[in-house]
């Protein structure tokens, strides 16, 4: 009989302890928190370039440069995936290009856009020029473009639209740089 009493007079002297314990435990689980599960948006970039032509041959010679200052549009369309529905977001917006020359458009998470390298997906920018800051190239060749090629990083959710070159070329080829 001792034995038993003993072994009871143990317990309740450890309940405290294993009554704060459970209760500590209790506690700590209702302050975590459950974080959810977080969509697989893709944080889009739309770039290109603009340089001037000085040539008017349609291509980047060691004779062209950069232009800083120009006006660009991009227009762009994304598809939505949605289990309910087929939605499209379509945008417009202008973007002046820095002093390299480069344009740029960051586009948010925004959910149920993906990057346009999914087969299934149709989702399409463009670019186009608007208006160039400089006196002497100031002619447009390449006003828009279409072309795109998209890079799509899976690890970071990140994709850039890296659009076709735009240019502009002066009002009259200078034949002394750039030959008959």
């Amino acid at each position: 009989m001792w034995k038993g009493l003993a072994t009871l007079s143990r317990f309740f002297t450890m309940a405290p302890v294993i009554l704060f314990l459970l209760s500590s435990l209790f506690a700590q689980s209702l302050f975590l928190k459950v974080e959810p599960e977080k969509p697989h948006n893709s944080h889009i970039t739309v770039m290109g370039i603009v340089y001037c032509d000085i040539c008017s041959n349609n291509t980047f010679s060691r004779n062209s440069y950069f232009l800083p200052g120009v006006e660009v549009n991009i227009e762009c369309k994304f598809q939505a995936i949605s289990p309910r529905t087929t939605e499209q977001i379509s945008f417009s917006v202008t973007r002046t290009t820095d002093k390299f020359g480069v344009y740029k458009l960051e586009i948010p998470s925004v959910e149920g856009i993906e990057c346009a390298s999914d087969s299934a997906i149709e989702s399409s920018c463009q670019a186009s020029l608007m208006w160039s800051s400089s006196s002497s190239c100031n002619v447009p060749g390449h006003k828009t473009t279409t072309d795109e090629i998209a890079i799509k990083s899976k690890q970071a959710n990140v994709c850039i639209y890296s659009l076709n070159a735009l240019n502009y070329r002066p009002s009259e080829r200078d034949t002394a740089l750039c030959g008959n």
